[in-house]
């Protein structure tokens, strides 16, 4: 179990599913975590619930200078940003045909064009401390096609691996790493909101590892690839699916 006392975090979309699950684990293990949601009684909410370690930074990350207010309320608070999990995701099933040109450009917004921003946002403060860890949020989806999501939501996830190797590349010199976590399904009332239990009971016998993982394990995943021990790790994207892909 890696300590992350002394290390600040910050995880977007964390009202529920993978964001919550991360932001509890890392609280739980030592870290000061700033939870961006949406909603400000949300957002306040939650970081209430986790204690006296855990700030509210609501806001649409989609919505100009929200990502650069994050950043600043953070280090108002705890003076350093150690982590950035971009987990804030716009996913929905809408099909080809029906797929509008607003809705594909939303879903670029928050699952590609956010997470841009955000990793900007913070790279003052990592650049200043040599030391960062950057872990993108993407999905099976991005690695092949996604089972239930529309093909905006393959898109963005496909760009946000490129997105993860490009910013790797040029931040390593920082001491900053970048990693994408590439869940495949995941039992999150996501996951609940846009499949039947029947569809998912059946998915999961498919798998090499017959069941849906869980919020946990991909939060143990990310705990990883924001640990000191990940430190020779960066443009990589860990995959957790039950064998649903292997490559």
């Amino acid at each position: 179990m890696s300590d992350f006392s002394g290390r600040v975090a910050i995880i977007t979309g964390a009202a529920r599913g993978l964001g919550r699950a991360a932001a509890e684990r890392l609280h739980e293990r030592g870290a000061s975590v700033a939870v961006n949601v949406r909603d400000r009684n949300r957002a306040e909410s939650l970081a209430s619930s986790l204690g006296e370690r855990a700030i509210a930074v609501p806001g649409d990350i989609t919505t100009p200078g929200v990502p650069d207010e994050i950043v600043r309320i953070t280090l108002e608070r705890f003076g350093r940003i150690d982590i950035l999990v971009n987990n804030a995701a716009f996913a929905r099933s809408t099909r080809f045909p029906d797929l509008s040109v607003q809705e594909f450009r939303e879903a670029l917004e928050v699952n590609l064009t956010a997470p841009f921003l955000l990793t900007q946002a913070v790279l003052p403060a990592m650049k200043a401390q040599n030391y960062g860890r950057i872990i993108n949020i993407s999905s099976s989806a991005g690695r092949m096609v996604s089972t239930l999501g529309g093909a905006h939501y393959t898109a963005s996830k496909a760009g946000l691996l490129g997105l993860t190797r490009a910013a790797a590349k040029e931040l390593g010199q920082f001491g900053i790493t970048v990693n994408a976590v590439c869940p495949g399904m995941i039992d999150t009332e996501l996951t609940r909101e846009n499949a039947s239990d029947e569809l998912l009971t059946r998915l999961a016998a498919s798998y090499p590892v017959p069941r849906l993982g869980t919020s946990l394990e991909v939060a143990d995943l990310i705990c990883f690839a924001a640990s000191e021990e990940a430190g020779y790790i960066t443009g990589a994207s860990f995959d957790i699916n039950g064998g649903d892909l292997m490559m």
